[in-house]
């Protein structure tokens, strides 16, 4: 036999089981897969889904009906680099649902209905470059150590959610940021904010929307540009007081004026019977007077 006759049957074997190897790859119903990566978009997902190949390292569900990321499932994908769940129902509690997949770098939770960021929810993820969490309009409150572990992360969007008030250190602390997003939020400009609004005009982080970025309470600031609101607020938090700083004045003065009532009683008091006592010792030398006298 001819040595290109022997190679023929050889070729055939090689290609028919990559052939097999092939069809035997998983892959969720509906999702197409390629290399490392999985994409599910708008496929009406209702759950995670399952049959996901492990050494998936992209993951995106956008456009999906899923309300729940199930951290067990996540863990098994240790290698995600990448997991976009923009345009979903997550919300509520996400605390510890991304303990298992420490490598993520991209995090993409957008369009969702998050309610809370506390330091559970992100504290593993020690890569973490690029966090978007905006356009959830029911997130009311980020804690003040939120991203306290996401020191890599270099951008960060909360545009377009529910809060009213942000800690300068949330932000402060991350020595790597370069883009954060924060138009078109209810931003409460008072003096507890004015620290924050300090921060973002000294800072050399970029503010994508800048223009957006405005007061939404008190009436009188309502859609003010932070600079412009910058300069009203340390005009007034620098020339009027919190209501909880008249309360204390009141309370100090209440209290200065019992401490005088009391103290000009005690003295009168004194007063009384020193006058008592002066006047028993004159009538006392009155009447030795006299008694020497007869």
């Amino acid at each position: 036999m001819s040595p290109a006759g022997s190679r023929q049957p050889l070729s055939l074997v090689l290609l028919l089981g990559m052939g097999m190897a092939s069809g035997n790859i998983s892959c969720p119903s509906g999702c197409s897969c390629r290399y490392l990566e999985v994409n599910c978009t708008g496929q009406q997902l209702q759950e995670f889904p399952s049959a996901i190949p492990l050494d998936t390292r992209q993951l995106i569900l956008a456009a999906n009906n899923v309300s729940y990321l199930p951290a067990v499932e996540l863990s098994f994908l240790a290698d995600l680099v990448y997991l976009d769940c923009q345009k979903n129902l997550l919300g509520d509690d996400l605390d510890f649902t991304f303990i298992g997949v420490v490598k993520l770098v991209y995090l993409d939770l957008s369009f969702n209905n998050l309610t809370q960021v506390t330091f559970s929810t992100f504290s593993q993820l020690l890569s973490l470059m690029v966090l978007k969490i905006s356009d959830n309009p029911n997130l009311v409150a980020i804690e003040k150590d939120a991203f306290a572990n996401n020191t890599l992360l270099r951008h960060l969007d909360v545009s377009r959610t529910g809060l009213t008030f942000l800690d300068t250190s949330t932000v402060q602390d991350l020595p790597n940021l370069r883009l954060l997003g924060l138009s078109n939020n209810l931003w409460h400009c008072n003096c507890s904010f004015l620290d924050f609004i300090t921060w973002m005009t000294e800072s050399s982080v970029h503010f994508p929307d800048a223009d957006n970025i405005t007061c939404y309470t008190p009436e009188a600031l309502r859609a003010l540009k932070i600079p412009a609101a910058e300069v009203q607020l340390h005009t007034s938090c620098q020339t009027h007081l919190h209501k909880e700083d008249y309360i204390l004045m009141c309370l100090i003065s209440s209290c200065i004026f019992f401490v005088g009532i009391v103290a000009a009683w005690l003295a009168g008091i004194c007063a009384v019977i020193y006058h008592i006592y002066s006047s028993k010792e004159e009538e006392e030398k009155e009447e030795e007077e006299e008694d020497a006298v007869t």
